[in-house]
């Protein structure tokens, strides 16, 4: 008991260390700041910092360690060190006055160094994401300035010297700003008027055509080889069979001889045998020979001498002959001729005359036909206009006498009227009539009854219409 007594002082003791120690380390926790490596610390208060603004703005900036910072006497801030990036969609003119669109992306940070830290913390310090609008507005106006001194083309071909001319333009500014530029990139260059496709068109043709010719070249070589091959082919499958054929023929021939073998000996043996008689034969017609000659053919050749003689005579007799009536015939052709071609000099002139002739009948014959014409188209126009004054004479009597006029055209028409209500009887064969006379007198009667009523509408027709109303005569054309 009295050891646990004397204990006790002492656990409070260290507890009251340990307790104090504690506080302490999370006071100093508290109070210690460590900067992450991507990051700067800025303490500004109470202290004196590593640079001086000539502004008299003192503050104090720490990197990839630790800093004590007093709360209430100094402030704590972060200032972000890692990479920003910024898209570009700037509309530029170049120096040809042809507008384009160039896009790009620019990749920053703030600089490392302490002077583009202090530069950085005093513009965008808690307002870091306004550098991104920061950075467009500088790369945009360097990039409108350096496009509009360049071409097209250039702009084409050169696109790193582009980037690295609009880096140095703006390198002064983005020092200020307290940044660096990692990457300038140009990613593509739109063109809205057209002249970077019409730049490429013929080249573009240029390169089609030059495709077309070399396809079109190792189609006809790829023809040609095919070609070759092809002979080469056919001289391999020709030669293989002249071999064979003569292979073959070479085996028909063995089998020939072989076959020829037996019949080759009898036959050797049978040519002695017809030698041996040839050579008897040749003696008997040798003395056979001198036998003619001598009784034969001496006479034989006397008497064709003779009969030569006789022939080359008669064949000079002939050719006289032969000359004699050529000539005869020569003269008998020229004297046709000059006949047939008196003649032909006739003919000529009577088919002149003829042709004079028929060309004067001919230019009467049209001379009286145009007569005939002329008079045919006289009558005809007599005749229309006797026909317009008829239809004129019998409109002005139709205007003062109608009723008598009407009567007139009705009296000259009745037998076809008559003949009209008539009609359906002329296709009866046989007709039987009941009541004899007087059943034929009722049938009649009705014809004409049918006629009578008929005549009423067609008075009025005549007159100008059902309702009785006069109507003017048309005027007839004349």
């Amino acid at each position: 008991m009295g050891d646990l007594v004397a204990f006790l002082p002492l656990a409070f003791g260290i507890i009251g260390v340990l307790v104090v120690i504690g506080v302490v380390w999370g006071i100093m926790k508290a109070m210690w700041k460590v900067a992450e490596p991507n990051e700067a610390l800025i303490i500004s208060g109470l202290t004196r910092g590593t640079l001086e603004n000539t502004d008299g703005m003192d503050f104090k900036i720490v990197t990839g360690k630790g800093a004590l910072v007093v709360p209430g006497l100094q402030t704590v801030r972060t200032l972000a060190l890692t990479l920003n990036e910024t898209e570009l969609q700037v509309n530029c003119v170049t120096s040809q006055g042809i507008q384009v669109v160039v896009e790009g992306v620019v990749i920053y940070k703030i600089g490392d160094s302490p002077a583009f830290i202090a530069n950085a913390a005093r513009r965008f310090l808690g307002q870091q994401p306004k550098m991104e609008s920061q950075v467009y507005n500088v790369f945009e106006g360097h990039l409108r300035s350096i496009i509009g001194s360049m071409t097209v083309e250039e702009i084409i071909r050169e696109r790193d010297k582009l980037a690295s001319l609009v880096r140095s333009a703006s390198g002064v500014e983005m020092e200020k700003l307290g940044l660096v530029v990692d990457s300038l990139q140009i990613k593509d260059l739109q063109d809205p008027t057209g002249y970077i496709q019409n730049l490429a068109k013929p080249h573009i043709a240029l390169v089609k055509m030059e495709a077309r010719i070399a396809e079109a070249t190792r189609n006809r070589e790829a023809a040609e080889k095919e070609a070759e091959a092809a002979a080469q082919i056919a001289d391999a499958q020709s030669l293989s069979a002249i071999r064979q054929s003569a292979a073959q023929a070479n085996a028909e021939r063995a089998r020939a001889n072989a076959a020829q073998a037996g019949p080759l000996a009898d036959a050797t043996a049978r040519q002695q045998v017809v030698v041996q008689e040839t050579e008897v034969a040749k003696l008997e017609a040798d003395r056979e020979e001198q036998k003619l000659q001598t009784t034969i053919r001496k006479p034989a050749d006397a008497k064709a001498y003779a009969q030569r003689t006789e022939a080359e005579a008669q064949k000079a007799a002939d050719i006289s002959a032969a000359e004699a009536r050529a000539k005869r015939t020569e003269l008998e052709a020229q004297a046709n001729a000059r006949k047939l071609e008196v003649e032909a000099q006739a003919s000529a002139a009577a088919a002149a005359a003829m042709a004079g002739a028929t060309r004067v009948t001919g230019e009467a014959e049209a001379a009286a036909t145009k007569a005939r014409g002329d008079a045919a188209a006289s009558a005809v126009k007599a005749k229309a206009l006797a026909e317009a004054e008829g239809i004129k004479a019998r409109g002005e009597a139709l205007e003062t006498n109608q009723d008598a006029v009407i009567s007139q055209q009705l009296a000259e028409n009745m037998p076809a009227i008559v003949a009209a209500a008539a009609e359906p009887f002329a296709h009866v064969g046989q007709l039987t009539v009941l009541n004899g006379g007087e059943g034929l007198n009722s049938m009649v009667g009705g014809i004409l009854s049918q006629v009578g009523n008929f005549l009423p509408s067609l008075a009025s027709a005549l007159r100008g219409g059902k309702d009785g109303v006069k109507r003017p005569p048309a005027t007839p054309n004349a």
